[in-house]
Parts: C-alpha cells; sequence; structure tokens
C-alpha cells in the first residue's frame, strides 16, 4: 500500500498556520511575510510536502532586498581584494535578506577623488561603508548622503564626521600598546624605533601611534621612537624609507608599520645582513600574501590584523541596522578584537 500523500491542510497543522496562508504562499502573493514562508518551508521539509521547491523559491522572493555599497581601497593590494571577498561572502551567508553587494576600489586616494567616488556610490545604494583617511572633503559627502537618507557606515578607520551611522574596526589603543609589548619585551638595551603611517589623516594610525608612544613611555624609556613616516601606502617608498633607516641608525631595535607597503620593508630587510636585521623587530598590521611570506621567513614578528570574516559580517549587520534607524543621531560603534599572528601559529 503507497504512503499517504501530504496534503496542505497537513501542512497547515504541521507549521501552525491557515490553509488560506499556504494557499497565499504557493500563489506568490506579497503580503505574507519571509519568516512566515520560512516557518511553513521547515514544516515541508519535515513532513515531506511535494511543493517544498516552491516554497523556497517563495521566501527567497519574499526577502527584504538591500543593495549595499563598498569603497574600499587600492585594488592592487591583497588585502582590500581578500576584505571584497569576505564582504561578498558574509551578504552570501545572511538567510533573513537578500543583499546585492557593489564593490568598489579607489587607486587615486586623493580626498576629492574619494568624495567623488562615494557620492557616486551612495546615490546607487540604500547604505554605503568606506575606508579612508579623515578629510573634510569626505566628511561634506558624508552628510549629504544621510541628508538623502543614504547610511554611511566607517570601517577600518573612522571618519570624524558626525553624520556617519556607524563604525566598524578594531580597539587600536590596544592594538598601539600591543605592538610596544613586543617590541619592547623582545629588544635588549637603549635604541631606536622606526614607525610608519600610510598618512597623517587615518584615524585608526592616529590612535595606535599615540598609544604605542605611551606604553614606551611607561614601560620602556630607553627605547627612543622616531617621528612617523608616511608611506602613502605606497611599496617603493616604503622601502626607500627603510633602507635609508638602516643606512643612517646602527641603534635600530624596532620598526611599527601601521599603514600600507609591508613588501617594501620587507624588501629592503632582506637586503640587509641576517646578523642585524635579526636585531631589528618588526610589528605589522594585517595579513596577505607578502606577510604570510615575511613571518614564515622570520622577518615579521607579529602580525595585528583584522579577522576578515567577522568584521566582514559585523559590517553587513552595523549596515543593515544603520539603514534600519535612520534618522538616530547616535552613531553605532562596534569593536572587534584584533588577531595576533606570529612565526609559530601562521
Amino acid at each position: 500500500m503507497g504512503r499517504k500523500r501530504v496534503t496542505i491542510a497537513d501542512l497547515a497543522e504541521e507549521s501552525g498556520v491557515s490553509i488560506s496562508t499556504i494557499n497565499r504562499i504557493l500563489a506568490g502573493t506579497d503580503n505574507v511575510r519571509a519568516a512566515t514562508i520560512e516557518r511553513v518551508q521547515e514544516a515541508a521539509q519535515r513532513i515531506g510536502y511535494y511543493g517544498e521547491g516552491v516554497l523556497s523559491a517563495r521566501r527567497e522572493s519574499a526577502l527584504p532586498k538591500f543593495k549595499f555599497g563598498f569603497l574600499l581601497q587600492q585594488s592592487s593590494r591583497d588585502l582590500y581584494r581578500l576584505f571584497g571577498e569576505k564582504i561578498r561572502e558574509a551578504a552570501a551567508a545572511r538567510y533573513a535578506e537578500h543583499i546585492d553587494c557593489l564593490i568598489d576600489f579607489v587607486d587615486l586616494l586623493e580626498p576629492a577623488n574619494i568624495a567623488q567616488r562615494l557620492r557616486a556610490l551612495g546615490q546607487e545604494c540604500d547604505a554605503v561603508a568606506i575606508i579612508a583617511a579623515d578629510h573634510p572633503l569626505i566628511g561634506q559627502t558624508i552628510r549629504e548622503l544621510s541628508e538623502n537618507g543614504t547610511s554611511v557606515v566607517t570601517y577600518i578607520t573612522d571618519q570624524s564626521a558626525p553624520e556617519r551611522a556607524g563604525y566598524v574596526g578594531t580597539d587600536n589603543w590596544k592594538l598601539g600598546r600591543t605592538a610596544a609589548f613586543f617590541i619592547s619585551q623582545m629588544t635588549s638595551g637603549p635604541g631606536r624605533v622606526a614607525l610608519y603611517i600610510g598618512n597623517h589623516r587615518y584615524q585608526c594610525q592616529d590612535v595606535a601611534e599615540a598609544s604605542f608612544r605611551s606604553y614606551i613611555r611607561e614601560h620602556a624609556p630607553h627605547l627612543v621612537v622616531a617621528d612617523p613616516e608616511p608611506t602613502h601606502e605606497d611599496s617603493t617608498r616604503a622601502y626607500n624609507l627603510v633602507r635609508e633607516e638602516f643606512q643612517n641608525h646602527e641603534d635600530l631595535k624596532g620598526i611599527l608599520i601601521v599603514g600600507g607597503g609591508i613588501s617594501g620593508v620587507l624588501r629592503a630587510m632582506r637586503e640587509v645582513p641576517k646578523e642585524r636585521r635579526s636585531q631589528v623587530r618588526v610589528i605589522c598590521r594585517d595579513i596577505g600574501p607578502e606577510t604570510r611570506k615575511g613571518l614564515t621567513e622570520g622577518l615579521v614578528t607579529a602580525a595585528l590584523c583584522h579577522p576578515l570574516e567577522q568584521t566582514s559580517q559585523m559590517l553587513i549587520q552595523t549596515m543593515l541596522d544603520a539603514h534600519q534607524r535612520k534618522g538616530n543621531d547616535s552613531t553605532l560603534q562596534r569593536t572587534v578584537p584584533f588577531e595576533i599572528i606570529t612565526p609559530e601559529n601562521i
């Protein structure tokens, strides 16, 4: 004797909704919530209802839809390409929304160009996220987008614009002090520490520099921290700066690079005799192929990194939260703990 066919009435009873609701879902009526469709779909899977595939398609079409834009920097850098991939993965993993990601890379880091690209992106999207140095031109664009109903969330580094809807990033004060801890604990005697930033307008780098100096003043006053040198996120400039540092300062004990240019730093390190470079501790931000290679070679002491997956997931959630609370003057602040990667745990 064959198995009794599961009916709509059985599905309604199992899912706890009315038969008319089941019929509206199957007909593709728009006024059924995605959560209700999901409950019915799960019930259909449990009891073996033959129309489960139709229910799945109905649920997908009922999901709220968003278009989010992401303005990243320098398409040539592995770090930002990895961020782009993880952002897409985080959006695709959302179960209660359908999120279309529009990812743009800015290679010319002039504030006017970034502001123009941000404005264009914001005009197409429900919310946008941006990584950029803090600048009045960018702040003005954030204000314009906010006034037009587009939420702007900063991540990795913050902006001073009060109209930004949220910020997602690590605790840069703790990060700078952690970097100082590594260098001070792994060197001996007086000496010099070179410090490299992307430029003087990245808030995350300024905070990390200040806390680095704070720790050195408190716990390692025998070390002298040099004035920060900007790499302008350029590996060739970073190479020349580090090369000159080794040539001019025999007492170099540590290098902290919190901006772009790690490949140039490592290139300069490789040109220094092994006995000399083994006395210098290098701490950098984030991880990509070049940093991984430097760690495996023993050239990098530690990388203090944004966890790409967790940061991307938190960014998507923050953009959703910001979009849903438009008109709220408070700024969402979401802190993601940084990872510490050394040659021994890479």
